[in-house]
């Protein structure tokens, strides 16, 4: 995951709640839940809120996803600060969340820390609510829980290491070329991010962190 900061909501969504007292999410017309899902896209770099797969923000692979599942919390489902953009992949993100409570959201902090990535494609918590996380939006602990996310983050993650000429199962040990790296795939271009650059930057600051002499994790900037 990569913490969200939540914008303006649409002007659309504005005026339809002015208009409709009382409503609900299931109201909307196609309009507003468009201009909800291309907000929530653009705001998370066109990646998943989740799972951090690329996402294009129009309906054949983006769904408005209800961080606060609208059957647990009715009363937030026009809430935009409760809606982010999720990927449609079956079994996984929206699909898996359902009406499960998450209690580690990209709209937290600690969603950036909380969860460890590793090159091998896997992903662990690092408490229990990280750990129920992953469980309720199946993010792939192991290969037998997702098999295709875990090979997916992994290809791609290497990919990207690759690219900027570091070689994923040596690290790096480098401390100022470690943060170089994380700012440069931590910085959107032309409005986007790399699919899994939030993965990369999570790797790679736990590489940063390993690096520093012990008693030096304050110089850190992530």
């Amino acid at each position: 995951m990569r913490k969200i900061i939540k914008g303006q909501e649409p002007p659309s969504l504005g005026r339809w709640k002015r208009n409709h007292s009382g409503g609900n999410y299931q109201d909307l017309s196609y309009t507003e839940r468009q201009d909800i899902r291309e907000a929530c896209a653009k705001e998370q770099y066109y990646l998943c809120a989740y799972c951090c797969a690329q996402i294009s923000g129009q309906p054949n692979d983006t769904v408005n996803e209800h961080v606060k599942a609208r059957d647990l919390a009715p009363q937030s489902s026009l809430d935009f600060n409760n809606i982010v953009a999720s990927c449609k992949t079956p079994k996984q993100c929206d699909d898996a969340h359902g009406n499960q409570v998450l209690p580690l959201t990209p709209l937290m902090d600690e969603c950036e820390t909380e969860l460890y990535f590793y090159t091998s494609g896997r992903v662990k918590g690092s408490n229990d609510r990280a750990s129920e996380s992953i469980r309720v939006l199946n993010l792939g602990d192991n290969e037998q829980n997702n098999k295709a996310l875990v090979e997916k983050r992994k290809n791609l993650a290497d990919a990207l290491l690759w690219i900027n000429g570091v070689y994923p199962n040596q690290g790096l040990e480098d401390a100022s070329l470690i943060q170089l790296l994380i700012d440069d795939i931590a910085k959107p271009k032309d409005g986007k991010l790399e699919p899994f650059a939030p993965v990369v930057a999570n790797i790679l600051k736990r590489w940063l962190k390993d690096s520093l002499p012990k008693g030096d994790e304050s110089e850190l900037k992530c």
